[in-house]
């Protein structure tokens, strides 16, 4: 895993409440011109649909011009990492079907605009990774159809059914797996539209180290987020398959290791975290699922989900599969329900949310207009609603889809949360900048913390000789706690603290650091 630099720039405060308590409180050593800290090996990133982020040239479909043109209020809100959905030409609206992977959706743009998006990122500290479909093509793509002409070379870059396959077969949601007409059919897991490349063709592999070096190299990409990535070989083709897909990703790593060292590999493993360890002998990250849901769950239930004690765990198992790991954390993404429609709307439980993600370890995702509060249920397509600039419908505004959720503009616009210094935007920025501001809090480990209380969150941040106290309040109610004597150093708090000797009243919906310094 590689050491990146952080770009050390003033730090944008973001609640209002809290900027007049640190102008009181002048024993809180966090404050507004914080600079972001040096020498961190984390980031923080932001999930971006191009299609529904930001309109460039007026067409009502989001696009990489468009998307440049918001990297400043990206570098505003503090993530240093952005995280591009499929941008690869495919004739679906979500990309995950693809049928070139050395081009661009012209929807989205051509390849220079993808260069010029990557080096404005870069010039404001900006690293970008894409998503990377290599578990299937398009059923579109040239690959299959000239699998179908029967051009043999190219039938053996797909999973075809034999004598002794159950055609009957059904996958994890209990789709079927095997589609076509006649016999042989072709294995694809998701969708008759994806069907599936077959790995045990090495071709297949150097088809796709030539692509991810043309991004690596060409364009200037970071690394990839990888989908799908334990089916590359699934568990209807071989029993072993995680072994065998562990295999297939160390191989690829090496190779984009050798093209652009440092590039990060973050995996979508959704299973156990018992599973995504053992992925990680072959890429450097994993999405946290299980954390996840935790986290949403504690706010729901306004209650500890022994989200330390738990993640404790996790980490600990990971860190004995390889100890350069990463653990990629997020509270939602494009597959799930938005954070605000699982919270049925209730802002006091999205920030209290944003606060615990931000304040434990890992590199936290965040899902573009999550932190404006967009709401959004399946099915897919309106999980992927249009992102709201401004209170007034926009040029910059997308227009792909009818918009079904978040219909109240100006509650959830960026213009408008800008002005309100109690917005959920104010507040994850604030969340951001503080996470930025100490190595602890950005590469720190995490540890089950002795201060406990209904109603709170708490756990400790340990990185060498350095400790932190994280309490969240995720009550609707006061809480008083005894405060260990060893902190003694106030660091952060959220929106006011009453200190009483050794007495601790947090508010209803706070949070508090400490340190022992």
């Amino acid at each position: 895993m590689k050491k990146v630099l952080a770009l050390i720039v003033p730090v944008l405060l973001a609640s209002g409440c809290s900027n007049a308590l640190q102008e009181e409180d002048a024993q809180m050593k966090w404050s507004k011109e914080q600079a972001f800290v040096e020498d961190v090996n984390s980031r923080v990133y932001y999930e971006i649909f191009v299609r529904a982020f930001a309109d460039g040239d007026g067409d009502g479909i989001g696009d990489l011009k468009g998307a440049t043109e918001k990297l400043d209020y990206l570098q505003e809100l503090g993530v240093n990492g952005i995280w591009l959905m499929p941008i690869n030409p495919s004739p679906s609206y979500h990309g995950y079907d693809v049928t070139d992977y050395k081009a661009i959706h012209p929807e989205y743009g051509s390849v220079e605009d993808m260069k010029v998006f990557v080096e404005e990122a870069h010039k404001r500290d900006i690293e970008v990774i894409m998503d990377f479909v290599m578990n299937h093509s398009s059923y579109d793509h040239p690959w299959f159809q000239k699998a179908l002409a029967g051009d043999e070379t190219y039938r053996d870059y797909y999973v075809w059914s034999d004598e002794t396959t159950n055609l009957n077969q059904v996958g994890d949601w209990h789709q079927p797996v095997w589609h076509g007409d006649g016999e042989p059919k072709y294995e694809g897991v998701f969708w008759h539209g994806m069907p599936d490349m077959n790995f045990a063709n090495p071709q297949v592999m150097d088809e796709f180290k030539d692509a991810s070096a043309f991004w690596l190299e060409e364009v200037g990409l970071d690394g990839f987020r990888l989908d799908a990535a334990k089916y590359l070989y699934s568990s209807y083709q071989i029993e072993n398959h995680h072994d065998e897909n562990v295999a297939l990703w160390s191989d690829f790593s090496e190779h984009v290791e050798s093209v652009k060292p440092g590039s990060m590999l973050v995996g979508e493993v959704w299973d156990s975290a018992s599973i995504v360890g053992q992925y990680l002998q072959g890429l450097d990250s994993g999405f946290n699922f299980d954390l996840s849901a935790r986290l949403l769950s504690a706010v729901q239930q306004e209650r500890d989900t022994g989200i330390a004690s738990s993640l404790e765990k996790v980490r600990s198992h990971f860190a004995s599969v390889t100890d350069s790991y990463v653990d990629s954390t997020f509270l939602s993404n494009h597959d799930m329900d938005r954070v605000m429609s699982q919270l049925n709307g209730n802002e006091e439980h999205a920030k209290m949310a944003a606060s615990l993600l931000l304040t434990l370890p890992g590199n936290p995702y965040l899902y573009y207009g999550e932190e404006v509060g967009l709401e959004g249920m399946k099915p897919d397509e309106h999980i992927r609603e249009p992102m709201i600039w401004k209170k007034e419908k926009s040029a910059e505004e997308t227009s792909w889809i009818d918009r079904v959720y978040s219909t109240d503009r100006e509650k959830v616009a960026v213009e408008s949360q800008l002005k309100n210094e109690h917005s959920l935007l104010l507040h994850y920025k604030e969340q951001v900048a503080v996470r930025r501001s100490h190595r602890v809090l950005m590469d720190g480990e995490v540890a089950v913390s002795d201060v406990k209380q209904d109603g709170l969150v708490t756990f400790e941040r340990v990185l060498d000789d350095e400790t932190l106290l994280v309490l969240h309040n995720v009550s609707g109610e006061e809480v008083d706690v005894e405060k260990p004597a060893e902190w003694n150093s106030l660091y952060y708090h959220s929106n006011g603290l009453n200190e009483e000797n050794e007495s601790l009243t947090l508010p209803p919906y706070s949070t508090v650091i400490y340190s022992k310094e």
